[in-house]
């Protein structure tokens, strides 16, 4: 025993100046070979409990001197690994006499307590627990253990491994017992994936200053502002959010410019260097007549008018044009039928009268005869000759309720009736604005 402490300690001072790390994913296998003593507790023992167990005088403690016990785990992850271990020994029966070949299996979970307090580069504790099947001799039966062990790493992969626990045996005779091992261990069977694993914190795959552990566009060099992302224009708008990201814009537009500053974006704007409501595309609203009301809601868009009159003449405007044309409109003596040439005047005329913004107004159609016959028959015939244009006017589409018509007879001539010409003119219909 004296010597199993000796080799312990001089184990520990060696492993104190290694520097390793403890099973992880990086190499997630152990493999152990150890040589192991057991201690059966029972009443005989001069030195009885767990610190008895390592005292060889006065107790029923055996030592197998050479390879007696391996061990291979699996770390599964948040510090647990999963371990089966196999150990062969002799112990001494109180139940019997005489020594038996003890071989035990076990299954067992083990905790790093590094994973609590901390990594240490050398040292490595743990604690475990688990069961398995046991033979003593022809005897066999369930046991229960738990222990702890430590690994002093001397380097990545190689270290000494120091266990210890306590075994409960139930078999036909149940009996309680201290395990002690001490030997090396290996870790293997390295993860690729792991070893791939790039610390993206040391790493600017695009070179603008933003490492990639903190770059949303590792590819494409950008400002730290905008997590390493572009702005490609500069106007201060991340190319992503920014629907115009080579030229520069506005924010309030998504990045994109307005020239003539009516808040329509260039690239929706059909006039992009005239002011105009977005309603509009961009662009004013069209004034054909100058009045300053918009063709949109101008009745008139031809003809200047005031907004109060819905942008149309409040006074006819084409007097001049009606009366020029009025000086053709004449009869044959005696007669109330529209001449050909006559029909060409009243087309001229109703298309002045339909235009809209002549619309608003009203007018009569007064006949006129000369002095030829009498009284009665010249205002009957007066009067057929105004019914006469009223009606082509209206078939040239001027609304009837704009029209009203009267016949004068002979009262009220425009050129004397001595004379054949004079008689002329006063055959005649006069087309005139009712005010």
């Amino acid at each position: 025993m004296k010597h199993l402490k000796i080799a312990f300690l001089a184990l520990l001072l060696i492993t104190s100046y290694s520097n390793a790390n403890a099973q992880d994913t990086e190499s997630p296998w152990m493999l152990t070979f150890s040589t192991n003593s057991i201690d059966v507790s029972n009443s005989s023992d001069e030195n009885s409990g767990y610190f008895g167990s390592f005292n060889y005088d006065g107790n029923n403690l055996n030592i197998v001197p050479f390879l007696s016990k391996v061990s291979l785990g699996r770390y599964i992850g948040s510090g647990f690994s999963l371990e089966f271990a196999g150990a062969v020994n002799r112990v001494e029966r109180s139940w019997a006499s005489g020594d038996a070949t003890f071989v035990g299996l076990d299954l067992n979970f083990k905790y790093d307590l590094n994973n609590l307090f901390g990594d240490s580069s050398w040292f490595d504790p743990f604690l475990y627990a688990g069961g398995g099947e046991t033979w003593v001799g022809t005897k066999d039966g369930i046991a229960i253990n738990v222990g702890f062990g430590m690994n002093f790493w001397m380097n990545k992969d190689l270290g000494v491994n120091f266990t210890s626990g306590y075994k409960k045996v139930n078999t036909p005779n149940d009996f309680e017992m201290y395990q002690h091992s001490l030997g090396l261990t290996w870790k293997f069977g390295k993860n690729p994936a792991a070893e791939e694993t790039i610390d993206f914190r040391d790493i600017d795959t695009d070179g603008d200053g933003v490492m990639d552990c903190c770059d949303s566009c590792i590819d494409t060099p950008g400002l730290a502002e905008f997590d390493g992302c572009p702005d490609t224009d500069g106007d201060g708008i991340i190319d992503s959010e920014d629907k115009c990201p080579t030229v520069p814009g506005l924010k309030i537009l998504h990045g994109c410019p307005d020239r003539d500053g009516d808040g329509v974006a260039d690239k929706d704007d059909a006039c992009p260097d005239v002011p105009g409501p977005k309603t509009n595309a961009g662009c004013p609203f069209k004034d054909t007549d100058g009045d300053g009301v918009i063709d949109l809601i101008d009745n008139c868009v031809d003809v200047p008018g005031p907004a109060s009159n819905k942008g149309c003449p409040e006074v006819f405007v084409d007097t001049e044009t009606i009366n020029l044309a009025a000086k053709g409109i004449e009869f044959d003596t005696g007669k109330d039928e529209i001449r050909p040439e006559v029909g060409l005047i009243l087309d001229e005329v109703a298309r002045v009268l339909n235009l809209p913004h002549n619309l608003q107004f009203n007018f009569t159609v007064d006949g006129h005869t000369d002095s030829v016959g009498t009284d009665e028959s010249n205002v009957r015939l007066s009067n057929a000759r105004a019914a006469a244009v009223r009606s082509y006017l209206m078939s040239k589409g001027v609304n009837p309720s704009r029209i009203t018509m009267q016949g004068f007879g002979e009262g009220s001539p425009i050129d004397t009736n001595d004379t054949r010409e004079g008689r002329q003119n006063n055959r005649r219909v006069e087309i005139n604005e009712i005010k």
